[in-house]
């Protein structure tokens, strides 16, 4: 029996452990460990989701201690299983599972894929924060407009009680309130369900395969971070960033989905510097040069965008691009620019509790607010953080209300952004073709 210990974040760890090891009696999984995500180790992978082999479920712990349970258990290997960060980081946490005396390992599609029984189209990505909600909206769309019943699976965020988080079903606001959804999972799910369209989530991802093939005609795999999907797609859609330009072959496993792609979008063309999108252009023509290339604008829409002019401003960003995603800004930054803000407020003077550690933490970030809520205390502090601003202006480009889950003292313009395609070929023209 080989001793194993799983590297993850709260989602591909625990498929990859679902679909390759559970069931497996070859070998024995002793912990799992947890970093990027507040509040996720210190838990328990429960007996129920974790099958007969595991009768006392599998203990999380922090990252940090990973060389003393490699130690304590005997293991013989490290399996790592989360996503967005660079190839230099993935080797520096294999030299410390070398060091340790374990091998290091990495679970590819063939081990990890599950098939389904209808179509499946994959967004996913090459970096965090490059455009695939968008994409995936806009794909959802015209599936729905050809009568298609579309449903969407969303990359795991299961950040609280596992067991009742184990197959999820979201098609109104209200299911969102019953799952006590974060921040994070409501800016994935809100944007589809207000469009009509049901989205799955959780823990077990055949479990929910198996449900949501009974609704749909074709599946469409959201994806989360820059991880390549949890089931075999039929067509893979990959979004760009030009403003990070090389990263798609510096960050795993990011350039895994570059090099699979079917579909490249290059997204925010308006914003882009040209040479960064010549150099991303160049990059596609040597490693994937059989995928079709979109590119697209990340068009900007604000209610009542003229009440910027002027104003001094907060202003709130999707919390994963900025953080491990590494941007120092995103659609709500431009739309402050575009409709004339006198300034954008420095929110890091007024910020509380884990709001104030993740500037702390993150420290490429200065004059914007990620929206960080993995927690109701998180977001309690988020709110704080807000009202204690001095500016006279919110504008707010995570993709939900945020009136929906924090009560302000100021008054929050919401930031929309849509892919804009440009000429041909377009998304639905692919759409058609398959």
């Amino acid at each position: 029996m080989r001793n194993i210990i799983i590297m993850g974040a709260a989602g591909r760890d625990f498929h990859n452990f679902n679909v390759h090891f559970r069931n497996n009696s070859e070998y024995k999984v002793w912990a799992f460990t947890a970093t990027q995500i507040p509040d996720i180790e210190d838990r328990l992978y429960p007996a129920s989701l974790a099958g007969p082999l595991y009768p006392e479920g599998i203990p999380i712990y922090p990252e940090e201690q990973l060389p003393e349970l490699i130690n304590k258990y005997k293991i013989h290997e490290v399996v790592f299983a989360y996503s967005d960060v660079s190839h230099e980081y993935v080797m520096h946490k294999a030299s410390i599972a070398l060091a340790a005396g374990a091998s290091f390992s990495i679970l590819g599609p063939e081990d990890t894929m599950l098939k389904a029984k209808v179509p499946v189209i994959s967004v996913c990505a090459v970096r965090t924060g490059s455009g695939k909600s968008q994409t995936s909206r806009k794909v959802a769309t015209l599936l729905k407009e050809k009568g298609r019943r579309v449903v969407v699976i969303r990359h795991p965020m299961p950040y609280g009680d596992l067991e009742k988080q184990r197959v999820q079903r979201f098609a109104t606001l209200e299911d969102m309130d019953y799952h006590q959804c974060t921040i994070e999972e409501r800016e994935e799910y809100e944007p589809h369900i207000k469009r009509g369209i049901v989205v799955y989530a959780g823990v077990d991802y055949e479990a929910i395969l198996r449900e949501a093939e009974k609704e749909a005609d074709i599946i469409l795999w959201d994806g989360g971070n820059n991880d390549f999907p949890f089931y075999q797609p039929n067509l893979e859609i990959v979004v760009m960033d030009p403003h990070r330009a090389g990263h798609e072959l510096s960050y795993h496993p990011g350039e895994t989905n570059f090099r699979r792609a079917d579909v490249l979008i290059i997204n925010k063309m308006d914003t882009a510097p040209p040479e960064k999108v010549e150099l991303l252009l160049n990059n596609i023509q040597k490693i994937n040069p059989k995928a079709k290339v979109i590119k697209a604008n990340s068009k900007i829409i604000v209610d009542e965008g003229s009440l910027i002019a002027g104003k001094r401003v907060l202003v709130i960003e999707d919390g994963p691009t900025l953080t491990h995603g590494e941007m120092t800004f995103g659609a709500g930054v431009v739309a402050a620019q575009t409709y004339g803000a006198a300034a954008i407020v420095d929110p890091r003077p007024y910020a509380v509790g884990s709001i104030k550690e993740t500037f702390e933490k993150y420290q490429h970030l200065s004059l914007v607010l990620p929206a960080m809520g993995y927690g109701p205390h998180q977001i309690a502090e988020l709110e704080e953080t807000i009202n204690r601003t001095d500016c006279d202006l919110v504008v707010s480009a995570t993709p939900i209300d945020l009136n929906r889950v924090i009560k302000p003292n100021k008054k929050i313009l919401h930031v929309l952004y849509e892919l804009e395609e440009i000429g041909s070929p377009n998304l639905q023209e692919i759409l058609e073709n398959f």
